[in-house]
């Protein structure tokens, strides 16, 4: 079967379009006819809502919804995760049951991987999820736990089996976050957001068919959703919430009231990554420009941010091309820790003391503030760069990887800050 052109996919789904986009269509209902035509997710299989269209065809479909002034399917948050890994090894239960309500925004998800007993070592999870009576009983405790305190549904990453090495115990689930035995608090961060939370299981249930994968096969789905947020680090939603601002119908105001529960964890996002996008403007206002050692700091920052731009740009091309992960999610996260160090480091240069003022009294109404004490999340988010670093020497330079005692043993011999087993 042929390649279908972009001209082609471009004249059908512009077409489709004038005939069915209308603005006082409820949004779920608007996000259902998208999904019946294959144009919410075109590159998705036909089997599963899409069209089978290479990612660099399918490009052309959110230009044309854009164009229009259509809104798309639901992108954002970590229903793109779990959409990504349910395509990859979800069953035919699981596929039905959860993407389309992923495409339709009618499900918010979350992603239970990280505990206070292992940090950045995810396989070392002591979380547990016991077989009894047909349901695996649930118990531990995660961190970290973005959009929890609002989640439907939960990506779970917990240890099945206490005997095996710490990667072949771990099984990967799809927990309902509503249950009497999930307890979701938020934890208050230093930025005054408070956009994460700690999560504690107490006997929460998970019916049989709500493991994905095979059982031990945790590890290995765990790959597969880091691999997608690690490529997609950065990355907004496209569902078109900013520019439904200036329109009218019902379709925007359900759209802006989603957004703003959808979009509330993240409004903190720009300033971890460092605003270099504030630099030269605010150099220049306080004439701190017309200092040599601080234009120096600038242009070092501006060719790093130019560097890392680059290699995100050579991953999406790739990603769209259909190509598999390479290293380029790994390196990307590493230069995005240091282009958000090296823009604080900058920030302060500028504003001098006043960077330590927030709110109305700082400059900027405190976003430089909040830009310093938000910055150190980066290195820490999504693997910190100590995990980085190793997975560029181990998968990228080849190098040998470290050895440590915990590999081949059984996890119920490891020694470890969590209790558990």
């Amino acid at each position: 079967m042929s390649r279908p052109s972009e001209e082609s996919v471009r004249a059908e789904v512009r077409a489709w379009l004038e005939a069915n986009w209308d603005p006082e269509l409820g949004l779920v209902e608007w996000r259902d006819k998208l999904i019946d035509a294959g144009w919410g997710a075109p590159a998705w299989p036909s089997a599963w809502h899409g069209r089978d269209l290479p990612a660099a065809v399918a490009a052309v479909v959110d230009q044309e919804i854009r164009r229009i002034g259509a809104v798309g399917v639901a992108r954002t948050g970590i229903r793109t995760l779990a959409a990504a890994t349910l395509l990859a090894h979800g069953t035919d239960f699981q596929k039905t049951k959860f993407l389309r309500r992923s495409l339709t925004g009618e499900d918010t998800w979350c992603q239970l991987f990280s505990e206070p007993g292992s940090g950045s070592d995810l396989a070392g999870a002591t979380t547990r999820a016991d077989l009894k009576d047909g349901r695996w009983i649930v118990n531990g405790q995660k961190l970290w736990t973005t959009s929890a305190h609002h989640a439907d549904w939960g990506l779970l990453l917990a240890r099945t089996d206490w005997d095996k090495p710490k990667h072949a115990g771990l099984s990967y689930f799809v927990i309902d976050m509503r249950q009497p035995g999930v307890e979701v608090q938020p934890l208050r961060q230093m930025n005054g957001h408070a956009s994460f939370n700690q999560v504690f299981f107490t006997d929460a249930e998970v019916p049989q068919e709500h493991l994905v994968g095979q059982l031990g096969g945790g590890w290995a789905v765990a790959t597969t959703t880091l691999m997608h947020e690690r490529r997609n680090a950065g990355g907004g939603g496209t569902s078109g919430a900013a520019a439904a601002e200036a329109r009218k119908g019902r379709i925007y105001d359900e759209e802006r009231a989603e957004t703003a529960t959808s979009l509330e964890p993240y409004k903190w996002y720009p300033q971890r990554a460092g605003r270099v996008d504030l630099i030269l403007e605010r150099a220049r206002a306080t004439g701190a420009i017309h200092d040599p050692v601080v234009r120096e700091e600038i242009a070092k920052l501006l060719i790093l941010a130019k560097s890392a731009e680059w290699t995100a740009r050579r991953a999406r091309a790739a990603q769209v091309l259909g190509r598999p992960q390479g290293p380029e999610g790994s390196i990307g996260k590493l230069a995005a820790s240091h282009v958000a160090r090296a823009a604080a480091r900058v920030h302060t240069m500028i504003s001098g003391a006043d960077a330590m003022l927030a709110g109305e009294d700082g400059p900027l109404d405190g976003i430089v503030a909040e830009i310093l004490v938000s910055v150190p999340a980066v290195s820490i988010a999504g693997g910190t760069d100590e995990i980085q670093r190793n997975i560029i020497a181990e998968r990228v330079l080849k190098m040998p990887r470290e050895s440590t005692a915990d590999q081949e043993a059984s996890f119920r011999q490891i020694p470890r800050n969590a209790v558990g087993g």
